[in-house]
């Protein structure tokens, strides 16, 4: 299976609702079943698939920071949501509260289980936690000028997507910061929010419903969901190509 079209409720800003690692997946609790079910019926038999809330919210992809090693969550949630992240996550993950003016973690970082690209606002203090709870070397950068980082840009160890307005020149410097390859391109039809319509880890993708299909190849293709099958699919000039047609 390659990536697959999915709406929480009737939102197509997926990556808000959930968050979605190596090792384990959270989901907002409340709302409609059809999307916890959906994701654990992909997931469930390889990873814990959690239902949970952040300062109670639904936010858990808004407002968190996650990779396989730990979980970043902020000062607003409470003991009671800490608790269900304790009681089912797998005992290796680090959770970690921390106390960040700028608390939608989830919005200013962009990782995975190697690399962070951080907002460059963060405090010290968050970049330390960053790289002590998740594991990770942490970079503060923008990207296309936004620092809002996790909103514009995904990645997985294999492979990343950026928003479109980032020049070739910067595409180039972040490839090399995380030692993989990136590709521009858009989610849900055109919008350059990646992060709200998108989470992947390494085996598995989940976009919003209105990803077209030219979309859902790009993703395929930079964070290499398919190759446990296909080994042979390499991201194109073509695919680039008939992207920027899609949308011009």
């Amino acid at each position: 299976e390659g990536a697959e079209r999915i709406h929480f409720e009737n939102s197509n800003e997926i990556g808000c609702f959930a968050k979605i690692t190596n090792t384990y997946c959270i989901c907002a609790s409340g709302g409609s079943e059809n999307f916890f079910s959906f994701v654990e019926e992909r997931l469930g038999h390889h990873i814990p698939v959690i239902h949970g809330s952040i300062a109670e919210t639904r936010l858990v992809g808004n407002l968190t920071a996650a990779n396989k090693n730990g979980i970043l969550v902020p000062m607003e949630t409470t003991d009671d949501e800490l608790q269900v992240l304790r009681d089912s996550l797998p005992e290796a993950v680090k959770i970690k509260r921390v106390e960040e003016r700028l608390s939608a973690l989830g919005n200013c970082i962009a990782v995975n289980d190697y690399f962070a690209l951080i907002h460059p606002e963060l405090d010290k203090e968050t970049e330390e936690i960053i790289t002590d709870t998740l594991g990770v070397e942490a970079f503060r950068t923008t990207i296309g000028s936004n620092a809002l980082v996790g909103s514009y840009c995904v990645f997985n160890n294999r492979g990343g997507m950026v928003h479109p307005m980032v020049s070739t020149g910067e595409l180039d410097e972040l490839s090399s910061l995380l030692q993989i390859p990136l590709c521009t391109g858009t989610v849900n039809r055109g919008s350059d929010v990646i992060g709200g319509g998108l989470i992947v880890n390494d085996w598995a993708a989940f976009c919003g419903n209105d990803t077209t299909t030219t979309e859902l190849t790009v993703i395929d293709a930079i964070f290499k969901i398919k190759d446990s099958m296909t080994e042979s699919q390499e991201f194109t000039a073509d695919m680039k190509g008939a992207l920027i047609d899609t949308f011009s």
